[in-house]
């Protein structure tokens, strides 16, 4: 069995809207078994994310963080994907890292915006200017060809150059205007603290959260939550240990039962938007079973099938 070795080039083959039926597609299929392990040195991570679903394979996806390779000229997170065959359990492709992540983070709120979105949503804003903050402008483009994007950044410099880089992209200052002017806001920051207010949402508005990612960590107050109608990738993966949910959770503003669906039960049409008027919120919480999806869709875009 022939391993296939898939690059950053394999980028030209792949399409983000087949990608989010890749995603949903894999939703229809047995629940993954996930399981994560951690490894620690002073400041640096050695973290492993392995998923097996049955009848597309498993993954094992490997990543490193080296707070200090900023420093050195290094990006701060690498690592490796591993992708095996379902029946045989023989490696079948080694995959790029850094395609595997940014196809999965930006295609999983995809899929929840196709779901749950307005479908004459024009205006779209992008919270936060990293390198997240570009896959989304990619991906949300391919989507809403029409829209027009503004993005807004806690540093402004990021923003400019984001939006000069696309175009049709207005970069701004104030981020309660910015909300005010979106159908769609997308948020990927490295905030610990809510940065989008309940108070500032407008009916019909579609909200993508996918920065906080530690039990810690929030990107919006307790009001947007008791204002939306509230959907998860995974339940298996926020509950219980993303801030955004498990803090109000704790402190009995939301209930899980508040949690109307997640991509589980997309085959059931519960993750779906109700009204026009409608807030929906969609928590992004990756997992590794996402990575198997994209890798698997990854290594049938660049073999043809």
């Amino acid at each position: 069995m022939s391993i296939a070795m898939i690059g950053p080039e394999a980028e030209e083959k792949l399409d983000w809207i087949a990608l989010t039926d890749a995603i949903e597609a894999g939703h229809a299929l047995p629940r993954a078994e996930i399981g994560d392990t951690f490894l620690y040195r002073g400041k640096d991570t050695l973290l492993s994310r392995a998923a097996w679903i049955d009848g597309l394979g498993s993954l094992v996806k490997t990543a490193t963080i080296h707070p200090g390779n900023p420093a050195r000229g290094k990006p701060m997170v690498n690592g490796g994907v591993n992708l095996y065959d379902d029946e045989t359990g023989e490696l079948s492709a080694i995959v790029d890292f850094h395609l595997v992540t940014k196809w999965k983070t930006a295609g999983d709120s995809l899929l929840a915006a196709r779901k749950l979105a307005r479908k004459d949503s024009e205006t779209i804003l992008i919270v936060g200017a990293g390198t997240v903050g570009r896959s989304l402008r990619e991906a949300y483009g391919a989507l809403f060809p029409k829209a027009s994007f503004i993005v807004w950044n806690r540093s402004p410099e990021p923003a400019a150059q984001l939006a000069e880089h696309y175009g049709h992209t207005t970069p701004m200052t104030d981020l309660r205007a910015a909300v005010a002017e979106a159908d769609i806001v997308t948020c990927a920051t490295m905030t610990d603290r809510p940065l989008i207010e309940g108070a500032w949402l407008k009916p019909g508005q579609h909200l993508d959260l996918i920065g906080a990612y530690r039990p810690d960590m929030r990107e919006a107050d307790d009001e947007v939550l008791e204002r939306a109608r509230i959907f998860l990738d995974s339940r298996d993966t926020v509950l219980g240990h993303i801030g955004e949910l498990k803090i109000p959770l704790e402190q009995g503003v939301v209930s899980e039962t508040d949690v109307v669906a997640d991509y589980y039960d997309l085959p059931g049409g519960d993750f779906a938007r109700q009204g026009e008027d409608e807030i929906t919120l969609f928590k992004n919480g990756g997992g590794a079973h996402l990575d198997l999806m994209v890798a698997r869709y990854i290594l049938n875009a660049v073999q043809g099938g």
